[in-house]
This record gives structure tokens, C-alpha cells and sequence, in this order.
């Protein structure tokens, strides 16, 4: 098993504007070369992973009081200190704590051959990254800066660095794949 965050970006590393919002990255919704990737990357993915404000997002943006539009088939865990509502139909897992122990929990349940996906946001990856959990960083950065907002991953990441495994373009955007060395 592999743990994978795959996500959009700036330019400039915010994955969310000032407000929490992703319209800026709308305007890109209906380029069809935007991300060939996707499609393969989601079939590999067997569990998924995000935070209270991803999911909350989401519950606004996306679900709008209609329970059949949560995006995703997989088993998904939400790291909150708040209780949140539940969606009926999802199968959802809310936990709190170190990611350790909901890594390994994961690690034991997901059929071989699946990952697991760290949807978001950027503090949370970072603490799969603190505690050496993190292999591959997918990155779409899309040809706008934002200036402030959410960043991609509040971490120093430098020694040692990732390592490139694919830049291509993929419609307006820059497809980046980074490999996370653990040493």
C-alpha cells in the first residue's frame, strides 16, 4: 500500500483562496485535458483520507442536502475534533488523534493492490509526512497565483528531496509527480 496526495494547486502552493474556496480552480472544470490521470489514479485508490475542513467543504459545496452526490465509492476517514453530521449511504469513519494508528488501521483493511489517497488539507498531509507516511505527492498546478490562502503542505521539505517522476502538460496544467524519500 501506497498513501497518495494527489490535489490541485496554485502556482504560488495554495490549494484553497483566502475564503476556503475553490472557484478559481472552476474555470478549468470543463477543459477536457485538464487531468488524464484521474480516472487511473481513482481505480487504484481503496481508502481515502481528509480533514474536518475538506469535509465540510464538501458538504457545502458538493452535497448540497442531496446524499447521492458524495463523490466517493472508498471507505473514507475524517480526522475532526468536532462532531459532523454524517452522510447517508457514505461509508465514513470519523476519528480524531495521530495518524499512525488510522494509517495502520487502513493499511489492515484495504484489499491488495489498493492505496490509500489524502484528499486534503495540506495540515494533515503534512502530519502523514511528520510521521513517515507519505509516498507520492501528485501535483496539477494550474497557471494561477493566489497570493494567500490554504497551502499545499505547511512543511519544510528538503533534505532529502522528492524526486521527480513525471512532468507533462495536461491541458492548462502542469501534471507533476514527486516520490517522498524517507530517510
Amino acid at each position: 500500500m501506497e498513501t497518495h496526495y494527489y490535489t490541485a494547486t496554485s502556482i504560488d502552493g495554495r490549494i484553497a483562496d483566502e475564503e476556503n474556496s475553490l472557484g478559481w480552480l472552476f474555470q478549468f472544470s470543463d477543459d477536457p485535458g485538464a487531468d488524464d490521470r484521474y480516472a487511473g489514479f481513482v481505480a487504484g485508490i481503496g481508502a481515502i483520507v481528509m480533514g474536518s475542513t475538506t469535509y465540510e467543504w464538501l458538504l457545502r459545496e458538493e452535497i448540497r442536502d442531496d446524499p447521492s452526490r458524495w463523490p466517493y465509492a472508498q471507505p473514507t476517514w475524517v480526522f475532526t475534533s468536532r462532531t459532523l453530521p454524517a452522510i447517508p449511504g457514505a461509508d465514513l469513519r470519523f476519528v480524531s488523534g495521530p495518524v499512525e494508528p488510522v494509517h495502520a488501521e487502513i493499511a489492515a483493511t484495504l484489499p491488495e493492490g489498493q492505496d490509500l489517497w489524502l484528499v486534503g488539507g495540506g495540515e494533515l498531509v503534512g502530519m502523514f509526512l511528520d510521521a513517515g507516511l507519505l509516498d507520492l505527492i501528485h501535483l496539477g498546478v494550474a497557471p494561477v497565483f493566489l497570493g494567500a490562502g490554504a497551502p499545499l503542505l505547511p512543511r519544510r521539505l528538503v533534505t532529502p528531496p522528492l524526486v521527480l517522476e513525471e512532468c507533462r502538460p495536461g491541458g492548462p496544467f502542469a501534471l507533476l509527480r514527486y516520490r517522498v524519500q524517507h530517510g
